[in-house]
């Protein structure tokens, strides 16, 4: 899998969140059970476009951050204002890319990231915005004032993505004495194209008191389990695929695409948790243009799929059941692989192997095995 240019999420936590009131700022508030900082890097972390992620917070409050997401989190100390704080964040930032997030829009969406990142490749930037929807009017003293026409009219959300020279052109060209309202309009100003692509309503900004009762209410999942199941046969002269990795044998699987047994079986598990067939309704083998294709590629699809319906992927359990090759030494490849596949930590991906005692077709080594779990949490209708 070819990846793209390296991407660094900066998320923005130094503010006072003094309009949600509460004995802590609101980005360290629950939601959920977590904290709303939580949430938001956890997002990030675990999506496969993301190599790094750095929080940027007040002065005094690495502690309490390292508290909240562990002692392994990149923490930068940000500035007076949030321009200030979004520039030392990005003099810490050696990408391409690079994301801008508010820690008060705690439950980001893979898929929102997605396009960020995908309109990148044509534009200097990118933000996520929604429809105005309500009719807008000016306030005149407390009175009903002039309607607002809201034709062209968008409302901007984060994570705001940017091509990191021009983002650090737009900050060094500003104005000391003037306050910018996001990045965006900054690299506007400068000449550079920002595009904008689908937001989401999940990505609401918590900003008052009454709006963590929402927040609340958005995090509404359920989970869901499902198990996925496959078998492919040995072959002399064909090449072994398990979990992604190549293994060294003196048969390979064979299939009509590269047979890889185990994500054949993660892919079925994934889809069953949200009810959308098997593999073979989307890869059809009877179609020739999946003849050796990269079982990666159907993992992958199963994932955004889960992500399309706004859910995320909190487990995946394989168990890969042969006599040869002895998996063990490549167990840690094999969990390595499917956790970048899938955007998930090592803690997130088990890897187990089994015999059947060389009873049956395994035993006798005729073929090769898989069994999945996978659990996710979606949105309760």
């Amino acid at each position: 899998m070819t990846k793209g240019p390296r991407t660094v999420a900066l998320i923005m936590a130094a503010g006072s969140g003094s309009r949600a009131g509460g004995a802590v700022a609101k980005q360290y508030a629950a939601i959920g059970g977590r904290a709303m900082l939580a949430h938001a890097h956890d997002a990030f972390a675990r999506h496969p476009a993301i190599d790094a992620v750095v929080v940027v917070v007040a002065p005094g409050a690495e502690a309490q951050t390292r508290a909240i997401l562990g002692d392994e989190v990149t923490l930068v100390t940000g500035g007076a204002t949030r321009r200030d704080s979004v520039a030392c964040g990005l003099a810490s930032v050696a990408a391409e890319y690079v994301l801008i997030h508010d820690a008060a829009r705690p439950l980001v969406q893979a898929a929102v990231i997605d396009r960020v990142v995908a309109a990148l490749a044509r534009h200097d930037g990118a933000t996520p915005v929604l429809p105005v929807a309500d009719t807008l009017a000016r306030d005149a003293d407390d009175a009903l004032g002039d309607v607002v026409p809201r034709a062209g009219l968008v409302r901007i959300q984060t994570p705001q993505g940017f091509r990191v020279d021009r983002l650090r052109a737009a900050h060094t060209a500003w104005p000391a004495d003037e306050e910018a309202t996001d990045d965006a309009q900054m690299v506007r100003r400068l000449g550079g194209t920002v595009a904008l692509v689908q937001g989401d309503p999940m990505l609401e900004k918590v900003t008052h008191p009454e709006d963590f009762a929402t927040a609340e209410a958005r995090l509404a999942f359920e989970t869901r389990s499902a198990s996925g199941f496959d078998v492919h046969r040995l072959e002399a002269g064909e090449e072994l695929w398990l979990g992604g990795v190549l293994i060294p044998h003196d048969k390979g699987l064979s299939g009509h695409s590269d047979a890889d047994v185990a994500l054949h079986a993660l892919t079925d598990a994934l889809l069953g948790t949200i009810a959308a067939g098997d593999i073979g309704t989307h890869f059809p083998p009877s179609d020739p243009k999946w003849r050796g294709a990269d079982s990666a590629r159907f993992l992958r699809h199963a994932a955004d799929l889960v992500a399309e319906r706004g859910g995320r992927i909190d487990f995946v359990d394989l168990t890969i059941i042969c006599e040869a090759p002895k998996i063990g030494p490549h167990r840690e490849a094999i969990r390595a692989r499917i956790g970048d596949l899938l955007g998930l930590a090592a803690d997130r991906v088990s890897i187990k192997a089994t015999t059947t005692e060389r009873l049956g077709f395994t035993g006798r080594g005729e073929g090769i095995a898989a069994q999945a779990m996978a659990t996710v949490s979606v949105p309760r209708a």
